[in-house]
């Protein structure tokens, strides 16, 4: 077995290396034909040397008509589109622009807004490429920015604003009072009624106090901070009743800070940035019954604080007085700034916004990896069947777990789950009953009937073992994700779960997409079929708080609505009785006038009516977390441009800036 891992393993990497180099050709072929249309100045000119270009002018030569036998070649053509697709120019020149940056070290490389969109347009006509692809994981040669924003300093409260314990004022000191403004502040929500988080906030809290402050405090039940909340409630109004000029003077500053740390230059291309701003401290909420929701999360300052930039570059400056905890040079990264918060001891990270160049590649080459498992899948799941019949342990216990990953959508870290077995001797069901929390602190719980040798393998891995034990007890995340590797270059449990999700989406659509539909039946149906992925992937969510109240308001429009409709109903049918008797021309033209207002508020009450169950079957369902993580975007494209749907009713602003590339990439064809 280890051998024929080994040849596999060797197989897929040449076909990488195969893939690659056809890659590049297409992608000199492609630059060859951009600038041949620069030179014509014509956006329609087409590439005599391109096959489907030929084809299409032997069909017109042929009969005059490209429509006929299309179906003949429409085969064809979907191959060539294909092999095109691993185009890298897409993220190259898809809204980039080329820069020229000044050698005076105090010039800023920030451009005035005002003056964008000419210079964007002026370098887009002459802007030619052809970029080196970096080798032994370097992501860039340059890399230059500003360095974080940070959160500005407490201001503390007016005097005339209290804190109360035991119902008599108390002045607090300034690292204890903004602590209690962070409780203050989250008095209404319900997270401040939790157990765990009340206790949690309120040890964190006493760290931050004096002595005396401890000393006198011991209570949490004694605290009032109303007056507090009242003060930010207060504060809140006033900023929403500010004037123009004062909303206009504060965008302006917002602007201008976007301006000088919102973008770094990444080997010639101004790029933005996603989060240049460093959180807040605050209240640790979490997801989920976190266990360790309302501990404090502290200030992050400069000494905290890892840069990454290149070694020609002109570092960032830290605030005056302070420095930075690291400055590096690593260019195998793609994040600008580094720290490490203190909840959870994870890295946080500065990175690029999701609709720049490094991340588009990132997502297109994790999509691609996702269709070659696609290849070889068959192949993966009759080892892993096989394997379930092992005389070894630990190669049993991989082999149901590999299964678990690929038929139930676990992730590796959910693997020391709570598991129960049971038999439902009636229909011979074999059943697996999943009950653990996952992740985000969210519970997982399910009942999945899986086949009979995984069940007698479960039952094999539970003997001699408390309910405390590991289930899989000769296995790790470490031999599972190199053995998933030595299956397929690149394959691990998230390749797996993009794998199942997209090719769910794919037959989904097909099955309840139907040509007769309007756009919003049409869209109720892609909603389903991508809430079928997010309960394959179990992305659960709690339903809105104001959940029941929209879904009233919204009975109440489709009541209206129908009234509406009632009375059009009515007009129509008094104009047609109308009609009977004059029999003109006016008469005419008012019936025709009624019938079309009748079909009008039909069309608004149906799409009124769709939005109403499409809320209702999602209320627990995060659909957003498979759409932007594990369903190739290509996909929906394709969808959108089939049907003819806008690509804005799927995706928003953003998302659209996100999946640019496959906006551009994509056609009705696409295959997943």
């Amino acid at each position: 077995v280890s051998g024929l891992l080994m040849f596999l393993s060797c197989f897929l990497l040449s076909d990488s290396h195969k893939h690659k180099d056809k890659y590049k050709e297409h992608k000199h072929k492609d630059y060859k034909r951009d600038k041949e249309k620069s030179k014509h100045g014509n956006s329609d000119y087409k590439d005599p040397s391109d096959k489907k270009y030929k084809d299409k002018e032997k069909m017109k030569h042929k009969d005059g008509s490209t429509e006929k036998n299309k179906d003949k070649h429409k085969e064809k053509r979907k191959e060539d589109k294909v092999s095109q697709a691993g185009a890298i120019r897409h993220f190259c020149i898809l809204g980039k622009i080329p820069l020229h940056v000044k050698s005076e070290p105090e010039e800023d490389f920030y451009h005035s807004p005002k003056h964008e969109k000419s210079l964007k347009r002026e370098r887009d006509e002459d802007y030619e490429w052809e970029e080196e692809r970096y080798t032994d994981g370097v992501k860039w040669k340059f890399l230059e920015h500003k360095g974080p924003v940070f959160a500005p300093p407490y201001e503390p409260l007016p005097s005339r604003v209290k804190f109360y314990y035991d119902g008599k004022p108390m002045r607090l000191s300034p690292e204890a009072e903004e602590v209690a403004t962070f409780f203050a502040k989250m008095l209404d929500h319900e997270y401040t009624t939790k157990d765990i988080f009340r206790k949690n906030f309120f040890k964190d809290w006493r760290k931050e106090m004096t002595a005396e402050e401890k000393a006198t405090i011991t209570d949490l039940k004694k605290c009032n901070f109303t007056e507090m909340s009242e003060y930010f409630k207060a504060q809140s109004e006033a900023r929403k009743a500010m004037s123009k000029e004062e909303k206009q003077k504060i965008k302006e500053e917002n602007e201008r800070l976007l301006q000088k740390y919102g973008y770094c230059i990444m080997d010639n291309h101004k790029e933005r940035i996603a989060n240049f701003r460093i959180e807040p401290p605050g209240l640790f909420r979490g997801r989920g019954d976190h266990p360790k929701m309302g501990m404090l999360k502290r200030r992050i300052r400069p000494e905290d604080i890892i840069i990454n930039c290149s070694k020609d570059s002109k570092c960032p400056e830290p605030p005056p007085g302070t420095k930075w905890k690291e400055v590096r040079h690593d260019n195998k990264v793609t994040w600008l700034v580094s720290w490490t918060e203190n909840i959870q001891g994870s890295i946080k990270y500065i990175m690029l916004n999701p609709s720049s160049r490094i991340k588009g590649e990132k997502d297109w080459q994790k999509y691609e990896t996702a269709r070659r498992l696609k290849k070889c899948v068959d192949r993966i799941r009759a080892q892993y069947r096989e394997d379930w019949k092992s005389k070894e342990m630990r190669v049993r216990q991989r082999a149901v777990a590999l299964y678990f990953i690929d038929k139930v959508k676990t992730r590796v870290s959910d693997l020391t789950v709570s598991i129960k077995l049971k038999v439902n001797a009636f229909c011979q069901e074999y059943v697996v009953e999943f009950d653990f929390l996952g992740k985000d602190s969210i519970r997982y719980y399910n009942k999945v009937p899986v086949e009979k040798r995984v069940f007698k393998n479960l039952q094999l891995f539970m003997e001699n073992k408390e309910p405390d034990d590991d289930l899989f007890d000769r296995l790790n995340t470490s031999i599972l994700n190199k053995h998933l590797q030595e299956l397929m270059d690149g394959l691990t449990a998230k390749v797996f779960r993009t794998y199942n999700a997209s090719i769910t989406l794919q037959q989904q659509l097909k099955e309840l997409t139907t040509a007769d539909e309007n756009i919003p039946a049409k869209i109720l149906s892609y909603n389903r079929a991508n809430r079928a992925v997010a309960i394959l992937c179990n992305h659960q969510r709690a339903p809105p708080k104001t959940f029941e109240k929209s879904m009233q308001n919204l009975q109440a429009k489709i009541d209206a609505k129908k009234d509406q409709l009632s009375d059009a109903k009515r007009e129509l049918k008094s104009a047609k009785a109308d009609a009977k008797v004059r029999k003109d021309e006016k008469t005419k033209k008012a019936v025709e006038n009624k019938r079309k207002a009748v079909q009008r508020i039909e069309e608004q009450l149906m799409k009124l009516e769709v939005q109403a169950t499409d809320r209702e079957e999602n209320k627990q369902i995060a659909l957003g977390t498979s759409k932007l993580n594990y369903l190739d975007p290509r996909i929906s494209v394709a969808w959108c441009k089939k049907w003819g749907i806008p690509v804005e009713k799927i995706y928003n602003k953003t998302q659209r800036e996100k999946f640019a590339w496959a906006i551009d990439m994509a056609d009705e064809d696409y295959e997943f």
